[in-house]
């Protein structure tokens, strides 16, 4: 059976509170001890530095992609498994979730929310049929779960949307939420 990818969209920062960054270093290490691929935006800054160090210190194997914009923002982690380099963000994103079985969205900021609504929208577009779960690691995304709600509430989307996130609250949720989706 080929190897589990999970890409994870998570923040360049790691956010106001430590269980931000206790849960990416704990879903890295989980990921890893799985025997699955951490597919992530390749970056050694924030929580996106900290699950993929996580990972690669439990042996995990590890793909990172980022854009030549970010290569020094993001300070481009080039000691993983394989490290790509895009040209555009979109690029990136493509690259990501055509590499993983599942996409995970720990804490993040902008740019998460970004890779999240594309990974959402293609979902709903049927350009893809894998499993998004959203890591709401001490309530951090409540309010966007509130405001999809209303999206559909409002009559701006199907109410199959709802069904295209699973919603979980910390790394070992997240892991039995894959091992479900991906069994």
């Amino acid at each position: 059976m080929p190897q589990k990818s999970v890409c994870v969209y998570c923040g360049s920062r790691n956010g106001a509170r430590p269980a931000y960054s206790d849960q990416a270093r704990s879903f890295g290490t989980l990921l890893a001890r799985e025997g699955w691929r951490l597919v992530y935006g390749a970056g050694d800054v924030g929580l996106m530095g900290e699950v993929a160090r996580a990972a690669q210190a439990a042996g995990g194997d590890t793909f990172g992609v980022i854009p030549a914009h970010l290569l020094r923002r993001e300070v481009g982690k080039t000691d993983l498994t394989r490290f790509v380099v895009t040209e555009t963000m979109h690029e990136r994103k493509k690259v990501m979730i055509m590499n993983a079985d599942a996409v995970v969205v720990l804490p993040g900021g902008p740019g998460s929310l970004d890779e999240l609504f594309e990974a959402l929208t293609w979902r709903q577009l049927g350009l893809h049929d894998k499993p998004i779960l959203v890591m709401n690691v001490e309530g951090y995304w409540d309010s966007l779960h509130s405001l999809l709600d209303q999206v559909v509430d409002q009559g701006f989307a199907e109410s199959s949307l709802a069904q295209f996130i699973t919603w979980v609250d910390d790394a070992p949720s997240a892991m039995a939420a894959l091992r479900r989706a991906l069994s």
